[in-house]
């Protein structure tokens, strides 16, 4: 009879037959992705986990517990960056068809207008431009680390942080995609990771069915405020073309507020620049970047309503500066 390896009970447990099997728990889940961080776990059974937590489908204390374990391995419960940055930005999106991610414009107007915002990220699957090639052409540059990211928004107002510089072993369990052929909790624990334990959150998903996991484990985690969109290619950014729901989450109060389209037009300019600068005939891209400024108004708690929180952001567009950085 061999030994079992310390990892395979957490296997097991998710793929028993049906009617066997279930979730793990919230503090199951802490150890196990603990473990899988830590390099206690064969690849193989690395793979099987990721996969059967995809197939079972994400439940909010797993996930919860999830986040904890990714938390505790890349050291954010240390408390020194708390309180250095006032809005988390998460940008994991994938599968986008446009070209520019307006939404890092969004994030710029809301540092230059005096609320800190920290936007971490990996942008490995997109199909559209990344941000830190849009960062380079604002005259930006990613952080190294999480000290440097903390200095980037005391000196700037605005950091972008990567997943690589953030957490080197979560980001390659993200990365796992590429291997297994789909998504896996990785991604919603990576949104959810909060590195500055802000005061405010916003976040983007790609399916609907997804808010609502999200919406639990920010409360299971006690996130102050969060606001969630179904996004373009999952990122935070809002379609002005479109009518959609915000669902504004503070403590354990749910609300959902419908925000109307704004524009009949498509953004489809190249490059960020000339939007920033105010050039003409690029009003459409200009309002996708204000209603997605709006996103973060509802979030920081600046208006209640969407009406006032597109007068607001409309205002906060206005009032940028020339130079971003």
């Amino acid at each position: 009879m061999t030994d079992e390896h310390v990892f395979a009970p957490y296997v097991r447990t998710l793929g028993r037959g049906p009617g066997r099997s279930r979730s793990l728990t919230r503090e199951e889940a802490r150890t196990a992705l603990g473990m899988v961080l830590k390099g206690e776990a064969d690849p193989h059974q690395v793979g099987a986990f990721l996969m059967l937590l995809r197939y079972r489908g994400e439940d909010p204390d797993e996930v919860a517990g999830l986040v904890e374990a990714a938390r505790d391995a890349a050291g954010l419960g240390d408390g020194t960056c708390t309180g250095a940055a006032d809005l988390d930005w998460p940008s994991y999106g994938a599968g986008r068809t446009r070209d520019e991610p307006w939404f890092l414009l969004s994030a710029l107007a809301l540092a230059q207008a005096g609320h800190r915002v920290i936007m971490h990220g990996s942008n490995a699957f997109t199909q559209g431009r990344d941000v830190p090639d849009a960062l380079g052409e604002l005259g930006l540059r990613p952080a190294t680390s999480r000290a440097d990211a903390k200095a980037l928004v005391a000196e700037t107002g605005f950091a972008y942080l990567p997943l690589s510089a953030l957490s080197p072993a979560l980001d390659r369990l993200l990365n796992l995609r590429h291997l297994l052929g789909l998504r896996s909790p990785i991604n919603t624990v990576c949104r959810l990771l909060d590195p500055f334990d802000t005061r405010a959150a916003v976040d983007g998903v790609f399916h609907p069915p997804y808010i609502d996991l999200h919406l639990g484990v920010a409360q299971r985690l006690n996130r102050p405020r969060l606001v969630v969109v179904k996004g373009g290619g999952g990122e935070v950014e809002r379609n002005p073309a479109k009518p959609t729901t915000a669902y504004v989450q503070v403590g354990a109060e749910r609300q959902e507020l419908p925000l109307p389209a704004l524009t009949a037009g498509k953004a489809d300019s190249e490059g960020l620049l000339p939007v920033w600068r105010g050039e003409p005939g690029l009003e459409a891209a200009t309002t996708t970047v204000i209603a997605t400024i709006a996103l973060g108004v509802l979030a920081l708690g600046l208006a209640d309503e969407p009406a006032e929180a597109d007068r607001v952001a409309a205002e906060i567009w206005a009032g940028r500066r020339a130079i971003i950085a």
